[in-house]
């Protein structure tokens, strides 16, 4: 016991504890119990949880001076952006906005949270990962797990049959997060839908287009979009032998390959979904298929097995539509239908897609600890897996509209945080410098009292649409003005002086070459937007 009291007080003086511990009477006692019965044989890492547990209570109780002391941190799941990581999300940002507004899209907003009853139902296995918000007395609420299902909320609850959309917000997942491969609790998706009846194909070979400007704009290295259909899979497990009821069931297990090999998901598939192992071997001939493009499809349609499913054989004929204007658009070179493709969404009904970075040493395969985020701290490079998906689904709508009225839709959504993770790490490994600010000019002075001049000059280059900044002292040294704008990157300093206000002049620097030139006042708006249009 005596050696057990020693523990205690070590573990409470390393924490600067010790007079709070003394002070907690019947909680001391109970908590030195506690420590009675665990500390014989502690790991290290129980240690470390005992210790965390008085941290802990020590907050909860308040500091040595009897304040409130603050846990500071994020919570699991989630992060802050300090202002060049922001820098970098709102240029990923701007290059995907201005891709959608290329392909004509308009943008909506829904709320954060839906009814429960929206999104039950809608997500498969994948269900339990919704965030439910606590019963506070009237609706049953929960977080919004995607974009999509609130979409279709949308369309059926305003009866709108035709839009092309796009939608960029917050959605929350109740996940193991795995931060360094870009999967968290709380992140953004970019989605791009278009919900109509058209003639086949025509709008999902423009989302594939959509993919293949976005990830190719981004320069996120060599990427590859997988492409199969729903229906294809559903006639491929029929063949096979599989239950009618467990095709969802078998899809969420197949939607692994991407994480880890056959034989695991085979495993899976025999021993915890009940399927006898040589439908589960006839499964594995097919997604383990090479993948190819419309040949592949010719040949699956002559397939002893497969020809005789009318889904699969609709699907098959579809993806041969599909690559026919994949070709038109010129990119066939990213585009591969892959049969091992899944994506475990009960809502999609025809074609799907993925699209995953193939560079070397940028998306490497997680192993099958990572891919269950029991490696998914926050240290070591970045590993992605999919950077966007999506597909058809033309029965969502209907689920939600009182007469069962469906609408088609076909969409993309962009893997934005995985994007961002890859982003960082490129600039980090950088020598450029990303600049937090759009600055154009810093206006400074190279002698003493001349603050109100400052200011007016700032006044008008504001009123000039040109982005300004004045340091904040009445008399600052023209040295420490310069090193700021070296410091955060803005490229020209607005000198004034007494000589220069005689003359009715600026003197305009530039700040990476150090040349000044003389500016008159008048022209000074114009003069920094040319030069700044320039770089």
């Amino acid at each position: 016991m005596a050696t057990l009291g020693l523990t205690y007080a070590r573990l409470c003086a390393g924490l600067n504890l010790t007079r709070v511990c003394n002070g907690l009477s019947g909680r001391r006692t109970g908590l030195l119990m506690h420590l009675t019965r665990s500390v014989s044989g502690m790991t290290v890492a129980q240690i470390d949880e005992e210790v965390a547990k008085l941290l802990q209570l020590k907050a909860q109780i308040g500091g040595d001076d009897g304040k409130h002391v603050f846990v500071l941190k994020t919570p699991k799941g989630t992060r802050d952006y300090n202002p060049k990581q922001m820098a970098i999300r709102e240029k990923v940002f701007n290059t995907i906005i201005s891709c959608f507004k290329r392909h004509g899209a308009e943008t909506i907003d829904t709320p954060v949270f839906e009814l429960k009853e929206t999104l039950t139902g809608k997500y498969g296995e994948d269900s339990k990962l919704i965030y439910d918000l606590k019963d506070q007395g009237g609706e049953l609420l929960s977080l919004r797990y995607d974009l999509t299902v609130p979409f279709a909320r949308y369309l059926a609850m305003n009866k709108i049959t035709n839009i092309k959309r796009y939608h960029i917000a917050k959605v929350y997942r109740r996940d193991n997060p795995a931060m360094t491969r870009g999967r968290y609790r709380e992140f953004y998706q970019c989605d791009f839908d278009i919900a109509g009846q058209y003639d086949p194909m025509i709008p999902d070979a423009e989302c594939l287009r959509i993919v293949y400007e976005i990830l190719s704009e981004l320069e996120l290295g060599d990427f590859r979009i997988k492409v199969n259909d729903r229906r294809i899979l559903d006639g491929m497990f029929a063949v096979c032998g599989v239950p009618d009821d467990k095709f969802r069931t078998i899809c969420s297990s197949v939607d692994k390959l991407d994480k880890m090999p056959w034989e695991e998901v085979k495993n899976e598939i025999v021993k915890e979904k009940g399927l006898p192992e040589e439908v589960a071997d006839q499964i594995g001939e097919y997604v383990n298929m090479q993948a190819g493009g419309m040949e592949l499809a010719e040949q699956l349609l002559q397939d002893p097995k497969l020809s005789k499913s009318k889904a699969a054989c609709a699907g098959l004929t579809d993806i041969k539509l599909l690559f026919s204007f994949l070709q038109l658009f010129k990119v066939t070179d990213k585009v591969v239908f892959d049969l091992s493709l899944a994506r475990g969404l009960d809502y999609y009904t025809g074609v799907i897609y993925e699209a995953i970075l193939t560079q070397a040493g940028v998306a490497p395969i997680p192993t099958p600890q990572e891919a269950n985020g029991s490696a998914g701290g926050d240290d070591g490079p970045v590993s992605v897996g999919s950077v966007a998906g999506g597909g058809r689904y033309d029965g969502l709508v209907g689920m939600f509209d009182p007469k069962g009225r469906k609408v088609p839709c076909v969409g993309v959504s962009i893997g934005i945080e995985r994007i961002f993770s890859i982003m960082e790490q490129k600039a980090e490994t950088s020598a450029e410098k990303v600049r937090t600010t759009e600055t154009q000019v810093m206006v400074a002075s190279a002698q003493k009292n001349l603050l109100e001049e400052r200011l007016k000059l700032t006044s008008e280059l504001w009123e000039g649409g040109i982005k300004a900044e004045v340091m904040y002292k009445r008399n600052p040294k023209l040295l420490s003005q310069l090193q700021h704008c070296e410091d955060t990157g803005i490229p020209l300093v607005a000198i004034l002086g007494e000589q220069e206000l005689r003359d009715g002049v600026v003197k305009l620097r530039n700040v990476a070459t150090r040349e000044e030139v003389d500016v008159s006042r008048a022209d000074l708006v114009e003069e920094i937007k040319r030069r700044t249009l320039q770089s």
